[in-house]
């Protein structure tokens, strides 16, 4: 599965950004999905995760109230809708599937493919 990244760019604090992430291959519903972002020195930080038919969904603690994460299998896509935006958001996003069994909280089970896409959040 080659997964494509979009949606970033520069947006000024308290804004809103939708990024999407568009996978290629067959059976994207069976995948679980995630997003995951990392800024420069820093370690890739997990953010959210949404199960292949979309009925489970997980946010991590420092995003659950701002960022949301939804899937269209028919369009094999997910997305990540994010507001309240601050300078500590910015990072280079990724989208990555996992092709095992699992709980979706479990980051080691995921593979990244393709680039990310950048976010700045500056005034």
């Amino acid at each position: 599965v080659q997964l494509q990244a979009s949606g970033g760019g520069l947006v000024q604090p308290g804004g809103s950004l939708r990024l999407s992430c568009a996978a290629s291959g067959r059976a994207f519903s069976w995948y679980d999905m995630a997003w995951f972002r990392q800024d420069t020195g820093k370690e890739r930080e997990s953010l959210a995760a949404i199960s292949g038919s979309g009925l489970r969904t997980f946010h991590t603690d420092s995003v659950k109230d701002r960022f949301t994460v939804s899937r269209d299998n028919a369009k094999n896509m997910i997305f990540l809708q994010m507001n309240r935006l601050n300078p500590e958001d910015t990072a280079v996003y990724y989208c990555a599937a996992s092709f095992t069994s699992g709980s979706l909280t479990d980051s080691n089970r995921y593979t990244f493919s393709g680039q990310g896409t950048q976010v700045t959040v500056s005034s």
